[in-house]
């Protein structure tokens, strides 16, 4: 519609994906990144919400990893309809229908595509091993050893791994082996496990060095025995703790947005990032923006989880987040807590093992939640809303995460890719029942494997070359291997208070960053809790008071890039993640500037320091190390400030939508928007972006 030239070619429909085949072997556009499953004008199957009269309508964010194919598909539907007839064209979206709406669990991509690999296991699928064997050294938590290695990792030396439930012989929405209280014995487990929803007893999360546990559980259905489990339980845990402290019990479904409202917002959200008539959205968009409540969840979340770490890491208490079913809400504030707490999950193979341990292997439901199979017409984005979340704290602490927006993105979309099985079930029992099912069909052999081996998501090279995984890392990150040494000291990287010279005047810091609010601490008119007695006021005032006088400190002192984060809270710090939905509608283009442009300033300066730094290693060496190539080209960033392997060389313009911005004749007066020139030199009236184009 936009473009000059006319598209011929095929458009092919898989049962994995969409591809628009153009005859031209010239591309008229390229990706400053690309994706080795899916080409320039791919849609997988799962990315397609509904067709409607022949129009694909594409779920939101359309993670396709490029965000034109959608419309590209919609004109060669189109196209077909006007070239080959209505006929053709209704064949063509028959055939899309029938592979993108599967009825069945067994009909996704990844079991047809896992299924060749035990027909034929001495040979690679189009050159990609479907074990996913690259992804070892993040933990999956699928074995003992692992969970044995994360309990001595965070110090918890009065938990233990349980093996009770080997075989699913428990709970089928538990994974085979998870951490309890070493008092608890396995016959006093066994025994519980029936009065829990879903059998779902009380898991372990994570350990505080200073021995207070983050723990999870669903919850009790057995009204009878609720009170003698509930205190046998706790009991437990209490006495896990080195100081024996009491346990602090948040029941989630009372103090948070439920699914349906979380699905509500995200519908609305949606709505607002995919209309294309802007122009009649434009006036009213922030209010729009504000009435999907999106915004108002994410601070919601970050909010209780940041209370919730005040409990762990000051008051030195064990927390314990319950839950009806103990696998949504849940799963995300306890990743968040651990997030903020554990420098190690703010590392690109910790945060894997965090979303390993806490979502998949924990029972998070992403086959219904995100709606794989099309048997509901919404999706509860449980798992967005997490990584949106993730994404304030690492805007507001660059410094503090190895990962980068990028790489939050690209696991975001990864989630709508069906070849992987890390985000296709509702548990690990599910994987191995199904997949076990399908190899009988199949008549395929397992030996001694307990289901099929699906590739997992976390080898990131099936779907990306070394140099666009670069992409993942921050180039601001400050890691633990890279101290800076002052005077002889070693020093970490500190925010410095004249940069934050806000926060420590006026207004308590933590009133001004949005985690406390003062009518919190004040009883409503005519409110029951008037009528408490007045040990428990005072109890419940001083346990406020402890806790804003703990944000006013954390937020009044440099932060620990390599300890404790917090987020602010505050109606400018939480902002709309753009690069995720509004990968295309880029911003305007800033000439030499803006974030894209800094990051590419940075990257270059860091990956000189590194090269730099390379070489006095090896000028100090004794005997002088010998030139090593692969050595030298090293590099964590993107962009090289050497520029000796860089063909692709430094882009003429960023766009604020990259890397997912594409570059060429189809798309390049989308990417650079209305041009400023026009306005500055005396346009009257608002021009489009095709009437401008055409003007030129």
């Amino acid at each position: 519609d936009t473009s000059q030239y006319d598209l011929w070619g095929k458009l092919v429909c898989s049962n994995f994906k969409i591809s628009f085949i153009t005859d031209d072997p010239m591309p008229l556009q390229k990706f400053y990144y690309k994706n080795l499953l899916l080409g320039e004008h791919d849609v997988p199957l799962t990315c397609i919400e509904q067709i409607v009269t022949g129009i694909l309508r594409p779920r939101h964010c359309h993670p396709c990893l490029h965000h034109l194919e959608a419309g590209l598909l919609q004109r060669a539907l189109r196209g077909a309809a006007r070239e080959a007839g209505p006929e053709a064209a209704a064949g063509v979206c028959l055939a899309i229908a029938h592979y993108s709406q599967p009825t069945d669990l067994q009909l996704l991509f990844a079991f047809e595509y896992v299924g060749k690999k035990y027909h034929n296991p001495a040979k690679k699928i189009n050159g990609i091993d479907p074990g996913g064997g690259g992804s070892q050294q993040t933990p999956l938590f699928e074995t003992y050893s692992d969970w044995d290695r994360e309990i001595k990792r965070t110090g918890a030396s009065e938990w233990r791994v349980c093996s009770v439930n080997e075989g699913y012989m428990i709970s089928t929405c538990l994974p085979e082996y998870f951490v309890v209280p070493s008092s608890l014995a396995d016959q006093d487990l066994k025994l519980y496990s029936y009065s829990f929803i879903g059998r779902r007893m009380p898991v372990w999360c994570w350990n505080h060095s200073n021995g207070s546990a983050l723990v999870r559980m669903a919850n009790i259905k057995d009204v009878l025995q609720q009170r003698k489990i509930d205190q046998r339980i706790c009991n437990a845990i209490t006495r896990s703790h080195p100081q024996r402290s009491d346990i602090y019990k948040l029941d989630l479904d009372k103090c948070l947005p439920n699914i349906h409202e979380i699905q509500a917002a995200f519908t609305k959200l949606k709505q607002l990032c995919v209309n294309e008539l802007f122009e009649e959205t434009e006036e009213k968009w922030l209010s729009l923006l504000e009435n999907t409540h999106w915004l108002e969840y994410v601070r919601s979340f970050l909010k209780h989880s940041a209370e919730l770490v005040y409990m762990l890491d000051s008051k030195h208490v064990s927390v314990v987040l319950q839950e009806e079913e103990g696998r949504d809400l849940s799963c995300l504030v306890a990743s968040l807590i651990q997030v903020m707490l554990d420098p190690y999950f703010r590392t690109i193979v910790g945060f894997q093992s965090l979303i390993q341990k806490e979502w998949v292997m924990a029972g998070y439901q992403f086959l219904d939640r995100c709606n794989h199979l099309k048997k509901s017409d919404k999706e509860s984005p449980m798992f967005l809303m997490f990584l949106d979340s993730v994404w304030q704290l690492l805007e507001q602490y660059p410094a503090a995460f190895e990962f980068s927006e990028t790489y939050l993105t690209i696991l975001y979309d990864s989630t709508r890719i069906s070849l992987f099985g890390t985000f296709l079930f509702n548990s690990p029992h599910q994987r191995v029942k199904q997949s076990t099912e399908f190899a009988i069909s199949k008549n395929i052999q397992l030996g001694d494997e307990k289901g099929l081996k699906f590739p997992s998501i976390w080898d990131w090279s099936l779907q990306f070359t070394t140099r666009d995984r670069m992409l993942f890392h921050n180039p601001l990150y400050i890691g633990k291997s890279a101290p800076c040494v002052q005077n002889g000291s070693v020093k970490t990287f500190k925010r410095t208070k004249k940069s934050y010279s806000s926060t420590l005047r006026g207004i308590p810091p933590s009133l001004k960053n949005g985690i406390i609010s003062e009518q919190e601490f004040l009883p409503r008119r005519n409110s029951l809790i008037l009528r408490l007695k007045p040990d428990f006021l005072q109890q419940m005032d001083s346990r406020s008071n402890s806790m804003e006088q703990y944000f006013r400190d954390w937020f009044s002192k440099p932060a620990d890039l390599h300890g404790v984060i917090l987020p602010c809270l505050s109606g400018t710090q939480i902002k709309l993640w753009k690069l995720c939905y509004f990968r295309w509608v880029p911003e305007a283009q800033i000439n030499n500037g803006g974030f894209i442009t800094a990051f590419h300033k940075i990257s270059l300066l860091v990956d000189e320091i590194d090269m730099l730094n390379r070489n006095l290693r090896q000028y100090k060496s004794s005997p002088p190390l010998q030139a090593n190539c692969s050595e030298l080209d090293q590099s964590r960033m993107y962009f090289r400030a050497s520029g000796s392997n860089d063909t692709s060389g430094t882009p003429d313009f960023l766009s604020s939508s990259f890397p997912f911005s594409p570059v060429g004749n189809l798309c390049r007066r989308s990417i650079l928007g209305t041009p400023l020139s026009k306005f500055l030199s005396g346009a009257k009236i608002w021009l489009s972006t095709e009437t401008l184009a055409n003007e030129d």
